[in-house]
């Protein structure tokens, strides 16, 4: 093995779309209309064994997500939060969505079939990822009426969740499981908790 082997590393940006999930949501709690995820950033990679195929990788990126539920979230007179499910009442709207813009730290283990030589090769990466979501904003639009959250004391900023990537070359099946939930404390109108976390499932793209 020459220099060369001795020193390559698997230093990416990468690139990822995903479809959102709700998982642990109260009963008539749903996902609806667009609900979707962009996520970009860099990883370090770090070699841990003479051929440089495991390694640990640490990296910095972001992440916005939109979620189209029917969850409505509002405020009483009082301003405390409201959160009731619009399918149990006869509400017609246009828009009702959460959305969030995060910083993330992704932490992976990684193994793969590369070489110093060899730019294709099999993946398999598995690691945590924390985040901090820095905006979100709850709306809901119908005629004549508009309902902007932007202070929800229930909301839970940090975020942690399990991630999987496997694939060949530059395309992998990405797919991410929220730990944390979206909400701490938070209960429905009609006494339910709400303690749902997002799954996410889509593609990610690794650039060199």
């Amino acid at each position: 093995m020459d220099s060369l082997d001795k020193k390559y590393r698997e230093d990416q940006f990468y690139f990822g779309v995903t479809y959102n999930a709700l998982i642990n949501a109260p009963e008539l709690i749903d996902s609806q209309g667009l609900t979707g995820s962009i996520h970009f950033g860099f990883t370090r990679d770090m070699p841990i064994n003479k051929n440089r195929n495991l390694s640990i990788a640490l990296g910095m990126g972001a992440s916005f997500d939109e979620y189209g539920t029917t969850l409505f979230i509002g405020e009483d007179e009082l301003n405390r939060t409201i959160f009731t499910s619009l399918s149990t009442t006869d509400v017609t709207y246009d828009v009702n969505r959460f959305s969030t813009a995060s910083l993330e730290v992704p932490l992976e283990f990684r193994w793969r079939t590369s070489t110093a030589q060899n730019y294709r090769f099999w993946r398999f990466y598995a690691g945590l990822r924390l985040g901090y979501t820095y905006w979100y904003k709850s709306s809901f639009k119908q005629d004549g009426t508009t309902v902007i959250q932007t202070d929800i004391p229930e909301f839970n900023n940090m975020r942690l969740g399990a991630t999987l990537s496997i694939g060949y070359n530059t395309v992998n099946f990405y797919g991410y499981y929220g730990i944390t939930p979206l909400f701490d404390n938070a209960i429905t109108t009609n006494g339910t908790p709400i303690q749902m976390s997002t799954l996410k499932l889509g593609l990610l793209f690794f650039f060199l």
